[in-house]
């Protein structure tokens, strides 16, 4: 595989601040999709003002991620055990800036959306936030399901795990990621950073703006796969305790997931 080009996430001088937000990529087995969503990060984070950095969380990946987000400039931390929550709060005790952005690996965030969550969290008094999901390449089933969940977003205002934005406050005052589930942690967050901020003057919000994640779970996965997953939760809602019942999130073809 070729080397993909470093990227650039400040200039020499903002580099010399200290971040206003920290973008945190959980990892896991991501060496196919990593490096365009951290180049396309860096054009997003090159087009602010604001000072931001990168941390990727090499979640006990067994391919390249480590060694990739490194080449591509960004700060690697380490998580060895493989559960998508636990990456996310090790991001998250390592960064630097008071904002926090949560990125899945495989999602492509455009420079007018994290600019606008910014803004949110910044002067349109926000606790926190997501935005509404595209599906590259979608197909009919994944793409009628994700406008279901779109439309029960926007009205739950509950975010995607693919893209969710916070106060660093609020997030270290809900305690994180819930380490009880394998799965539906964003949901959880939301609902706690709501209540956190319905006592504060600050709102939850999910932006019209939209961001855009892979099809690859449906390229790995059949419709029956996915439909069995969804009927798991919907049934037995605690299954999202069990590793076993969630592996349409930890299961990566061609590898184990441990």
């Amino acid at each position: 595989m070729d080397q993909p080009a470093p990227v650039v996430v400040h200039d020499a001088a903002a580099s010399q601040r200290l971040p206003v937000y920290s973008v945190i990529v959980p990892a896991f087995n991501e060496a196919d999709f990593l490096p365009h969503t951290l180049q396309s990060l860096s054009a997003a984070m090159g087009a602010l003002e604001q000072p931001g950095e990168i941390i990727v969380v090499d979640n006990n990946s067994t391919d390249d991620t480590a060694d990739i987000a490194r080449a591509l400039g960004a700060r690697v931390v380490s998580e060895p055990i493989n559960q998508i929550s636990r990456a996310r709060n090790a991001g998250a005790a390592v960064a630097r800036g008071g904002f926090f952005i949560f990125v899945d690996a495989d999602t492509e965030i455009p420079a007018n959306v994290l600019g606008q969550a910014l803004r949110q969290l910044r002067e349109e008094g926000a606790c926190g936030g997501g935005a509404t999901v595209a599906m590259n390449h979608p197909h009919w089933f994944p793409a009628h399901v994700l406008a279901l969940w779109n439309h029960f977003s926007r009205v739950t205002r509950i975010a995607a795990g693919c893209f969710m934005f916070c106060r660093r406050d609020a997030f270290t005052a809900c305690g994180g990621f819930s380490e009880k589930v394998y799965a539906s942690e964003e949901i959880w967050l939301s609902l706690a950073l709501a209540r956190w901020g319905r006592s504060r003057q600050r709102r939850f919000v999910i932006l019209r703006e939209t961001v855009t994640t892979s099809a690859r779970k449906v390229d790995w996965l059949s419709a029956g796969a996915i439909i069995r997953q969804i009927l798991i939760f919907a049934l037995f809602p605690l299954a999202v305790r069990s590793k076993r019942f969630c592996g349409a999130w930890y299961v990566r073809p061609g590898a184990d997931s441990e």
